[in-house]
């Protein structure tokens, strides 16, 4: 396991540069959805997030964020076909899919039945969600393969440790990963 020197090693430098106080705030509040927009926004969020750097993500979300709200459609500023008609349901029938998360027992599995989530932005979405859970993406993987545990199970046993949250510990191991 990757022990708790390190770790701190690694939210110190995070800190020093700007990243920790904000980002862990955050991580610490994600709690489930409480309207539908909300709920629909962030599916979309992760949506254009997945495959992409976040900074160009968030420039597409934005403009789609806005056309959605407008009453457009999410293909009249994003040229993604598939990723595009995921948006336009999600928001469609956003008042149904949220009532159907909070009624969901597995959240996990719920996410991935959501158009355009697949087996890891299941977690993306899920953790924004609130859920206790660590997004297993390549850098948080090889990460965990390094010290000979799954990504949940290195997450978890520094979530103990530290008193952090699951998805908090992610997002600091990830942390590195996005300055690189």
């Amino acid at each position: 396991m990757l022990d708790l020197a390190t770790f701190q090693t690694i939210c110190n430098r995070l800190a020093a540069l700007g990243f920790l106080q904000d980002d862990v705030a955050w991580s610490e509040a994600s709690k489930p959805p409480t309207n539908a927009d909300d709920f629909a926004l962030e599916a979309i969020f992760v949506i254009c997030n997945s495959g992409m750097k976040n900074t160009v993500a968030r420039r597409i979300f934005e403009k789609v964020r806005d056309a959605l709200c407008q009453g457009r459609a999410a293909g009249s500023v994003f040229g993604h076909v598939g990723k595009s008609a995921a948006m336009d349901r999600i928001w469609r029938d956003r008042e149904m899919l949220l009532t159907e998360f909070l009624a969901a027992e597995d959240k996990l599995a719920w996410c991935a039945s959501l158009p355009w989530i697949g087996e890891i932005t299941k977690y993306h979405l899920a953790k924004n969600f609130g859920a206790d859970v660590a997004k297993p993406d390549v850098h948080l993987q090889r990460l965990a393969d390094a010290h000979g545990v799954t990504p949940h199970e290195l997450c978890a046993d520094l979530a103990v440790k530290t008193g952090y949250r699951i998805p908090t510990i992610d997002l600091l191991l990830w942390g590195p990963a996005r300055m690189a």
